[in-house]
C-alpha cells in the first residue's frame, strides 16, 4: 500500500522529490507546503494535491500523513531542516530529511535522539550511494573480493574555475566561511563511511583561491582531508567548490583497496572498475586487467529516485530502526566529521577525533 506523504519547502529540491513520488508505486504524495505561499500554491496546482503554509496546518488537517519530506535550505542549505522536522517528529510522523540533517550539531543531536524517543523512523537523503556501481561495488567488498581496508581515495565536488566564477549573492551562502563544508561534505563523507566504516581521526588542511580573496568571498572552498577508519584503513578525501576542473574521474570518483582487490567507480553513476590482486602481478611494470562495468549514464537524477524508494521499501518492510538505510544517525555520523574537519581547520591542521556517535540499542521485537 502507498505511504501518504507530505513535503515540506518546494524550492528545487522539493520538486525533485515531488517528481520522484509521482513516478513511484509505493508513494501517495498529498500535500504540499511552503511558507512562501506562491511556491506551495504553485506545487499544488501541478502535483493536484493540498497546499498548506505552516508545518502545523498541515499536519492538523492531514491526519491520514505517514511521511513528512523535510527538503528546506536555509544558511550552509540545513538551517531551515530542525523545526519542522522536529514538529512532525512530534506528531508521530516518519521523516526524511535533506542533506545535512542540521546547521547546528547540537540540533542535529537532538533531532537524531527525539526520532528515537519518538520510536519513529528518520531518514536523510544520503543518496549518493544508492546507484547501481555502489550496489556492485559493495557486493565485491561482501564477496571477499576487497579483502583488509588499506586506502579509501574519495574525489568529489564542483567543475570550475578562475574565468567562470562568480560571487554568491543568496544570503545562505554568501559571508558563511563553512557553507561548501556544512553544505556538502556529507555527501562524500557518507559515501567513505559507507564502503569503510566509521572514521576515527581526521586532519584538514583548508584554504579558498586567490580570486575568491580578491572578490571578499570567505568560503572555505578547497578541502584536503586526512582520515583513519576505525578497521585500522586511512583515507583521503578532496573536496573543492568549483575552484578548478577535475581530471581523471570527473567530478565524482572513489577508490577503495584492500589486500584482495580493488575498485574505482567513476562519475557517481557511470561504471565500476575492479582490479584482483593475485600472485604474480608486476609490482610497478603494468596494471592487471580490470573488470569494468558500465552502466551506461551519467544521469545523477536517478540517484533521487533509488534513495526515496530506498526509504518507502524500508517502511513499508518496517525493517529496525537502526537497519533503516541512511538513516538519522548515519547523518549525523557524517555531520560530525564535517563539524571535526572544521575544527581541524581553526586548529591549523591538527588530528581531530569527531564526537562519539549514540550507542546502539537494538529493537527488542526484531532481535533474536
Amino acid at each position: 500500500m502507498a505511504l501518504k506523504i507530505g513535503i515540506v519547502g518546494l524550492n528545487g529540491i522539493g520538486n525533485n522529490h515531488a517528481r520522484c513520488y509521482q513516478e513511484e508505486p509505493l508513494a501517495d504524495l498529498i500535500a504540499v507546503c511552503d511558507v512562501v505561499k506562491e511556491r506551495a500554491d504553485d506545487a499544488a496546482a501541478k502535483y493536484g494535491v493540498k497546499a498548506y503554509y505552516s508545518v502545523q496546518e498541515m499536519l492538523a488537517n492531514e491526519p491520514e500523513l505517514q511521511i513528512v519530506d523535510i527538503t528546506t535550505g536555509g544558511i550552509d542549505n540545513g538551517s531551515w531542516h530542525f523545526e519542522p522536522a522536529m514538529e512532525a517528529i512530534a506528531a508521530g510522523k516518519h521523516v526524511l530529511v535533506e542533506k545535512p540533517i542540521a546547521h547546528d550539531i547540537d540540533e542535529a543531536r537532538e533531532l537524531v535522539a527525539f526520532a528515537e524517543k519518538k520510536k519513529v523512523y528518520l531518514g536523510c537523503n544520503l543518496n549518493h550511494y544508492f546507484t547501481p556501481p555502489a550496489e556492485k561495488a559493495k557486493s565485491y567488498i561482501d564477496s571477499g573480493g576487497v579483502g583488509e581496508l588499506v586506502y579509501c581515495l574519495h574525489k568529489m565536488g564542483f567543475n570550475g574555475g578562475e574565468d567562470g566564477y562568480a560571487p554568491a549573492g543568496s544570503p545562505k551562502v554568501k559571508g558563511h566561511p563553512y557553507f561548501h563544508m556544512k553544505a556538502f561534505l556529507t555527501h562524500p563523507f557518507s559515501v567513505m563511511r559507507h564502503f569503510c566504516g566509521d572514521i576515527t581521526h581526521i586532519q584538514t588542511f583548508s584554504d579558498r583561491p586567490g580570486f575568491r580573496r580578491s572578490a571578499g568571498d570567505v568560503m572555505v572552498s578547497i578541502n584536503s582531508i586526512h582520515v583513519k577508519f576505525a578497521n585500522g584503513g586511512v583515507g583521503y578525501l578532496l573536496s573543492q567548490r568549483g575552484d578548478a576542473v577535475y581530471g581523471l574521474g570527473g567530478w565524482w570518483s572513489l577508490e577503495m583497496a584492500g589486500t584482495k582487490g580493488t575498485f574505482c567507480i567513476e562519475n557517481c553513476v557511470e561504471k565500476v572498475s575492479y582490479w584482483k590482486a593475485e600472485k604474480g602481478i608486476p609490482a610497478i611494470s603494468q596494471q592487471p586487467e580490470a573488470e569494468v562495468t558500465d552502466y551506461g549514464t551519467n544521469d545523477f537524477n536517478v540517484t533521487f529516485n533509488n534513495r526515496l524508494r530506498a526509504f518507502l521499501e524500508d517502511i513499508t518492510n518496517q525493517v529496525p530502526r537502526e537497519e533503516l538505510r541512511a538513516n538519522g544517525r548515519d547523518a549525523l555520523a557524517v555531520l560530525e566529521y564535517t563539524f571535526a574537519v572544521i575544527d581541524s581547520y581553526e586548529r591549523g591542521g591538527e588530528v581531530v577525533r569527531p564526537h562519539p556517535l549514540p550507542p546502539l540499542h537494538g529493537d527488542p521485537h526484531s532481535m533474536k
